[in-house]
């Protein structure tokens, strides 16, 4: 039976970028879903860096998503567009959406949307999709992570480096992660993580170097960029693969090209938000048929840091903003 939908819904947006105190309450209207896509009654959203980012002014939204930010969210659906049969009102899911996540209702297309089993709460069903859809991605398809291999995080207590530990450990990878301090190291190895090196008091290529006994990892993946990448390229084996998906640490790196081509390194990365809506549904299967039988079992689960009320979204990002945070933020709509 259909819900009777309110013609407008709370959101948290900002006019101008800056600080996290620009975010503030808006009043929208509620969204109508077109060909392919539901209308998602939201119970949580997902806080990701990417969010701050666009808060802060350096990432656009892609054309024709909303400006509104907010990448993932779990609910749901309460209404369904043109064409879409293979899931329907009153399914709980969580989706990948372009925009939109910070409010009461959202838009998404419906190949994005993942089903929440009924042993998954649904705030940590909303701290899935964006870190899993980027580091089965990145580890997996660009980086052909392989059992037996050895994978080297940046930021092993973040919502991504958490993700990727956990992953990582399930398909058979040995797991290196860095973290800024002695208490977010041993967070990360009750996590998971096969090694934690804490890169404020040692220099982590030769950490790496030692836990390896020089052998090198297979895998990076780097959330820092910047001067970061001369030294990642220093712990890798030969034929290593360097994944990057941010650039925290800058833009701009000066590598030595002659030790890739004598190691015979593979360079590369990715931005999720602006790949295609086709990619992102080949995506979604790939993870609906490789990963979430262990969501479903109970073997893979989100580290949850902390849950803010949506009014609140702009206290959320102070919090990430502070490095405080192990695992994820959520916003509760």
């Amino acid at each position: 039976m259909s819900v009777k939908l309110p013609k407008t819904m709370a959101a948290m947006g900002f006019l101008e970028p800056g600080g996290p105190e620009v975010l503030q309450p808006q009043e929208l209207s509620v969204p109508v879903p077109g060909p392919g896509e539901v209308l998602i009654q939201v119970a949580f959203s997902g806080v990701n860096r990417p969010d701050v980012v666009q808060r802060q002014g350096h990432y656009p939204p892609p054309p024709g998503a909303s400006p509104i930010p907010g990448l993932e969210i779990s609910g749901t659906i309460v209404a369904v567009g043109e064409g879409v049969v293979e899931i329907g009102e009153g399914d709980r899911v969580c989706a990948l959406v372009s925009g939109g996540g910070y409010a009461e209702f959202c838009i998404a297309r419906a190949g994005h949307c993942l089903p929440v089993p009924a042993s998954l709460p649904l705030d940590q069903a909303a701290a899935l999709p964006e870190t899993l859809f980027t580091v089965w991605h990145n580890v997996f398809e660009r980086g052909y992570a392989c059992e037996g291999e050895t994978l080297l995080v940046h930021g092993g207590t973040s919502g991504i480096g958490t993700m990727a530990t956990m992953l990582g450990k399930l398909f058979g990878l040995t797991v290196i992660v860095t973290c800024g301090s002695a208490e977010k190291c041993a967070q990360a190895l009750k996590i998971g993580a096969d090694h934690a090196i804490d890169y404020k008091a040692s220099d982590f290529v030769a950490e790496v170097a030692r836990i390896t006994d020089g052998k090198g990892v297979n895998l990076v993946l780097d959330m820092v960029a910047g001067d970061y990448v001369a030294r990642n390229l220093k712990c890798l084996a030969p034929d290593g693969r360097h994944v990057t998906i941010a650039v925290q640490g800058g833009v701009k790196a000066e590598i030595n090209m002659g030790i890739v081509m004598r190691n015979r390194y593979t360079l590369t990365g990715s931005t999720l938000r602006p790949r295609s809506d086709t990619f992102k549904e080949l995506l979604a299967q790939e993870i609906l048929s490789n990963v979430w039988s262990l969501v479903a079992d109970g073997s893979l689960r989100p580290i949850m840091d902390r849950q803010f009320p949506l009014a609140q979204a702009a206290k959320a990002h102070a919090h990430m903003e502070s490095g405080d945070h192990i695992g994820k933020i959520v916003l509760a709509a």
